[in-house]
């Protein structure tokens, strides 16, 4: 699932080369094209996250459900995948947007890996950045999902019953004592608080499996369970994804998240620190 800047570097240099693609992207600045022009890992593509990684539809979806496979496929091989390719994904931000792509990539049955430390782990081993913009020739790859598991609203609901699902957005969110975005505030009931920024070190860098296992068992969860996760729009909860799935855990993703579940005013609403 990680490859780190080194691994990346030789690949490289190797035939065939890996694609690159460069999944900048935050909460307070969704257009990363700027700063990938700037400077970007040497052939990486820039992909859009809002656009490219997500359908948009009623508020009742959530604001990033998953995109249908046939605008999935169209995205892909713009960006130059075909079928035996290997390939990278990365950003800025401790691969927090890039596990978006790695999520959705993996499900559909592409080689992909997530560059470890993301863009800093690759101009910190002394490695040059690139400017402007990569036009790649169009690929050819054929995509089919299903490969990873996911979750409903309803699936979401149940797994907080039983006690086995993880909200990784920030504490103060997850208490309901504040919402940014979303038209309510608070969790799912049932839902547990580890925000996936526990889940990586200051550098950026996916904390050992053993850390990770620990601090989910900590949180009353069985080594190896199936846990359901969400976030706030279904992006980063792709990142506490890949996160469980290196510690050895089984997760499911409820892609809708709380931005799904808090525009249904049927769903109720759990605040406070407590499940």
């Amino acid at each position: 699932m990680l490859i780190t800047a080194d691994d990346l570097a030789d690949l490289m240099v190797s035939q065939p080369r890996p694609r690159i693609l460069d999944v900048r992207w935050r909460l307070d600045r969704p257009d990363g094209r700027p700063a990938y022009v700037d400077g970007h890992i040497p052939g990486a593509v820039y992909v859009d996250l809002d656009a490219e990684l997500a359908e948009h539809g009623a508020p009742t979806d959530g604001r990033h459900p998953l995109p249908p496979v046939e605008k999935l496929q169209a995205a892909a091989r713009r960006w130059g995948l075909h079928g035996d390719d290997t390939v990278v994904v990365y950003d800025d931000l401790g691969s927090m947007s890039a596990a978006r792509a790695w999520w959705l990539l993996a499900d559909a049955g592409v080689d992909i890996r997530i560059l470890d430390g993301g863009l800093q782990a690759w101009t910190r081993s002394g490695r040059p950045l690139e400017s402007g913009i990569v036009v790649p020739a169009a690929g050819s790859v054929v995509l089919t999902t299903g490969r990873l598991a996911r979750a409903s609203i309803d699936e979401a609901a149940a797994l907080g019953t039983e006690g086995l699902l993880i909200d990784v957005r920030a504490a103060e969110r997850y208490r309901g004592e504040v919402e940014p975005i979303d038209p309510r505030a608070g969790h799912i009931p049932g839902a547990l608080n580890l925000p996936t920024t526990g889940n990586i070190a200051a550098d950026g860098r996916f904390l050992s499996p053993d850390v990770i296992r620990a601090r989910v068992v900590a949180a009353g969860i069985a080594p190896g369970a199936g846990v359901g996760v969400y976030c706030g729009s279904g992006v980063t909860a792709a990142h506490a994804f890949a996160a469980l799935s290196i510690a050895g855990f089984a997760p499911r993703l409820y892609a809708g998240s709380w931005s799904q579940w808090s525009n249904h005013p049927d769903r109720p609403v759990a605040v406070g620190a407590a499940p």
